[in-house]
């Protein structure tokens, strides 16, 4: 999320970071008001038969972030909510399975802050769990690849969980194990900020002052390697490009961008590279190309320059110093933030589908996914929440691509990592 963290608690509304749920629900409110991309399948006769195709299809989303009142009345997912996912959406737009996503935002590295990191990714581990038990006959938690098929089968949703951001284990790797005990299954590095496993591809200046580690730490290079032993698969997503090139290298299994988009076509550092990329793609790793404005969007520039110019007026010198601001400051900040996006559109499903067929013809098909991050700040025109999933597949068969080829990049490549990761972890416990 390029204007956001989150924290656990009392002391989160303390920190300068603002919520992450917070910039994200303003976001989905302002998509949800634009057009949708979405029409009637008697419009057009291939639409139906994309329909078909997307009904037969394992779809699955890698990066569904959640609030830290998950599960409570007033983000209950098996209801119809303002959530961008929820079941009710899953299952309108033909969603089968999500990672739901432990998120707890970048801190100052203090004892008391890697505490409170815990405490929110156990909060989210809790919620999550609660849901699929809530709701047993609609959705359930997938451990394994073979979790994933047998649930499919049945008819049920799928749940996954993914980690974003490292500092949720401070400096005990121990904490992994109990993570993946916990149901977790991919392990984002880093997020906005450093920590102590490696460089963020966005460092934040109040915490950072340049690169740390040049790469992963030393702890961070411990944690690849228990993360292979132990079965996770390793995200890359937000790291740098010296900490994701030292990922791929050293992990034993293959490696993901959990929500990434290509360098090539909007060249920001949270992109991927073609390089980056490549390296990617020989270890047999997945690039999830993720659904979310500023990323996929070279235009960008221009309105990145106009939020740059609001942040000054307001005395913010990043994005992340606005939990600075009075509470109603704050919220006029974010109000006149969110106007840009009448100027600078926000982008479509077509763009999203660029960045795909970028990454098809660079590295193969076999080598790429779909993400939205939504909940995160993902969101996009024509695919705006769940409830809108099909007219991604939409797109990309009209482009031509077969059925075979939409099955893998909406869950069948990531399928295969994390069956790979399952039997590497299962060997080197031999």
């Amino acid at each position: 999320m390029s204007e956001i963290s989150s924290h656990h608690g009392a002391r989160a509304s303390r920190s300068r970071l603002p919520s992450k749920r917070f910039l994200a629900t303003a976001f989905a409110t302002l998509v949800a008001a634009a057009p949708t991309a979405r029409g009637d399948p008697a419009d057009d006769p291939s639409t139906a038969a994309a329909d078909a195709i997307h009904k037969r299809v394992l779809t699955l989303d890698t990066h569904v972030d959640i609030p830290f009142e998950f599960m409570s009345p007033q983000a209950d997912p098996g209801k119809p909510s303002k959530l961008q996912v929820d079941l009710p959406k899953m299952r309108e737009g033909g969603l089968s399975a999500a990672f739901f996503v432990v998120y707890v935002g970048q801190t100052s590295r203090t004892a008391e802050n890697y505490v409170q990191a815990r405490l929110g990714a156990e909060t989210k581990f809790a919620a999550i769990h609660k849901m699929v038990e809530t709701y047993p006959d609609q959705i359930e938690l997938a451990r394994s690849a073979a979790d994933v098929t047998r649930i499919r089968a049945s008819g049920k949703l799928l749940a996954l969980i993914g980690i974003e951001n490292g500092f949720v284990i401070g400096k005990d790797i121990n904490l992994l194990r109990h993570y993946h005990d916990l149901g977790a299954r991919y392990f984002g590095l880093v997020h906005a900020g450093h920590n102590d496993l490696g460089d963020s591809a966005n460092p934040v200046s109040w915490l950072d002052k340049g690169p740390e580690h040049n790469g992963l730490s030393p702890l961070g290079r411990q944690a690849v390697v228990e993360l292979n032993r132990l079965g996770f698969i390793v995200d890359i997503s937000h790291a740098s490009k010296e900490t994701s090139m030292q990922a791929i290298e050293l992990s034993r299994a293959p490696v993901i961008a959990s929500h990434s988009d290509v360098g090539a076509l909007n060249p920001i550092a949270r992109n991927l590279d073609d390089e980056t990329l490549e390296a990617l793609a020989r270890k047999g790793g997945v690039v999830q190309i993720v659904a979310f404005d500023s990323y996929l969007w070279v235009g960008v520039v221009a309105k990145h320059k106009a939020q740059e110019a609001l942040r000054r007026e307001y005395g913010i010198d990043d994005p992340f110093a606005v939990g600075n601001l009075p509470p109603d400051k704050a919220a006029e900040y974010f109000r006149r933030l969110l106007a840009l996006d009448q100027v600078w559109a926000r982008t479509d499903v077509k763009r999203l589908v660029d960045h795909i067929d970028y990454a098809v013809k660079k590295i193969g098909v076999d080598h790429v996914g779909i993400a939205s991050d939504f909940g995160g700040g993902g969101g996009i025109v024509g695919w705006k929440d769940a409830s809108e999933t099909y007219n991604v597949t939409r797109e990309l068969a009209r482009r031509g691509y077969s059925e075979g080829d939409i099955a893998k990049l909406w869950g069948g490549n990531l399928l295969r990592v994390l069956a790979n990761v399952e039997e590497i972890a299962e060997k080197s416990r031999d």
